[in-house]
Parts: structure tokens; sequence; C-alpha cells
């Protein structure tokens, strides 16, 4: 499977789209979100009146799925029942693109955890085998995301060549996760900058932006319940001056704020998003 590479799934900002905010965003819906994204495992299967919303939601935005639990990188077999779930949601809501994280979560059970996968040659081949598989039954291509991750059992390669070699192995695409890029770069000690410069960026599908943690001067966790800090907005601006416009999503998994206070992220996007031009027509510099 080849992908057309710069072409986007969706356009613009994009929210998490999270149960709780059903109501409100039922209610006023906003125009600054373009599309929104959900975790398909948590929709598999929903019908009743909690289905018939999520339908109406889906019939007037264009919707991403982020998937929580195929642990693409883990040692046991492939969950194809999962997916072939997953392409069926999609088909029904026509989904614009499927992602996972670039971790494992389970083996002959779930570990409820991303843990990360080793930094090797063999992991590449592992990994890119599976993705192949993922894009025969979904029947599109997968995108991976970066994640962030506190330690590097058995590393052989750098994180930036392991991520870029899994990609090229698998012709699969890249969901950025500009926080990530800024929470391992004070974990592990390297230049953000630098590595988002080495990324694939026609390979991006679309982008994550979030907010973390910071246990200590040089510990950060990604925990997606705060608000995004100026360092890594200013990262999402160098990748739009690198890469040109592509679609980001504003992250927020707990301790959410009131819809106009997260509204007030996506403007953040819409404004960063407008200074290089709204929709992606900037080419890469």
């Amino acid at each position: 499977m080849t992908i057309e590479h710069r072409h986007y799934p969706v356009r613009g900002a994009g929210l998490g789209f999270r149960r709780a905010l059903m109501g409100p965003l039922s209610e006023a819906p906003p125009s600054q979100v373009d599309f929104m994204e959900v975790a398909p495992e948590n929709w598999i299967g929903v019908g009743g009146a909690t289905g018939r919303q999520f339908r109406w939601f889906t019939e007037r935005y264009p919707f991403v799925f982020h998937g929580l639990s195929l642990s693409i990188g883990g040692p046991a077999v492939l969950d194809e029942e999962l997916l072939r779930s997953i392409k069926k949601l999609m088909d029904q809501h026509d989904i614009r693109c499927y992602s996972e994280h670039l971790s494992f979560c389970s083996d002959d059970g779930h570990l409820y955890d991303l843990l990360p996968i080793p930094f090797t040659e063999e992991a590449v081949r592992h990994v890119a085998g599976r993705i192949h598989r993922v894009q025969e039954i979904i029947e599109r291509p997968l995108a991976i995301e970066n994640v962030s991750y506190y330690a590097a059992p058995g590393q052989e390669m750098s994180e930036i060549e392991f991520i870029n070699a899994v990609i090229v192995e698998a012709d699969c695409r890249l969901l950025l996760d500009v926080n990530n890029i800024y929470v391992n770069s004070i974990n592990h000690g390297y230049d953000p900058y630098e590595f988002l410069a080495a990324l694939p960026g026609e390979r991006i599908a679309y982008a994550h932006i979030a907010g973390h943690f910071e246990e200590a001067e040089d510990l950060r966790v990604d925990t997606h319940g705060a608000d995004v800090i100026e360092p890594v907005w200013n990262l999402l601006d160098a990748a739009y001056r690198q890469f040109g416009v592509f679609p980001t999503l504003l992250e927020r998994d707990f301790n959410i704020p009131a819809l106009p206070d997260l509204l007030t992220e996506v403007d953040t996007i819409v404004d960063i998003q407008k200074r290089w031009g709204r929709h992606g027509e900037s080419a890469i510099a």
C-alpha cells in the first residue's frame, strides 16, 4: 500500500471528543473545531440513545480514530477481531483516519499502560510486519504516534532512528504528538527542534498537542490533564514552519475544563495555523 504523502484526512483544528462534552457540544457546536477524535474501543457496539448521539456528531464533523489497545509492538498475536470491528465502525461513520501508539500494552493480558518498544532492528521488523497486516485489514493507511516513554530497555538505536525506520519499513503515516517530543526531550536530554526536523514531514496525517505534568526539573509526565505550555506551542509553530500547516488536535483526557476554556486552546491552534496558512496550503520549506 503506497500512501499519498501530502494528503491530509482532515483539516484545520480538532478537539478530542469526550462523553462529558456531548451536551455542551450539541447545545453550541463550536465553529472553530474542524474535526474530532475518539478512541474506537469506546464506541464499538454502542447503540441506543448514546449511539444516536454519536451519529449526530459524526454526521456534522469529520472524525478520526485514535486507538488505545491494539498493542502494535506487543508480543501477543495481533487482535484481528478488534481490527475488523474498527473497520466496520469506520465504514459506518465515515471515519477519516485510524491511528495508534508506537508502543505496546498487552501480552497474555492487558497491561493498561503504554510501554516502550525496544529501539532495535528486530523490533522495527516486528512492528512493521504488524502494521502491514493492520493496513490490509482496515484497507487504509495506519498512522502511528510517537509516544512518551520513561525508560529505553534494550536500546540499540535512537528514538528518532527507530520511528523513522518503522515508518519507512511499514509504509505508514505519522501521528505527530508535539507534546511528546517536548516531554521526551526533557526526560532524555535531547534538542526537541532537532528531533522535529528529523521527522518525515511528508508522512504526517495529523497532530496532537496537549498538556503535561512537571514532576521534577528533569522529569515531565505526559498526562493530557493540564493546559498546553508555551514551549509546546512554540514547538508546534516550528513544526508548521518546517513542514507547512497540518491538522492539529487538542487532547484533554481529565481535569477537563468548561467547553469555553477548552476552546481558547483550540483558538490558539487556529491562530498559529493562520500565521502559516490555515488549511495546509503552505509548502514544505
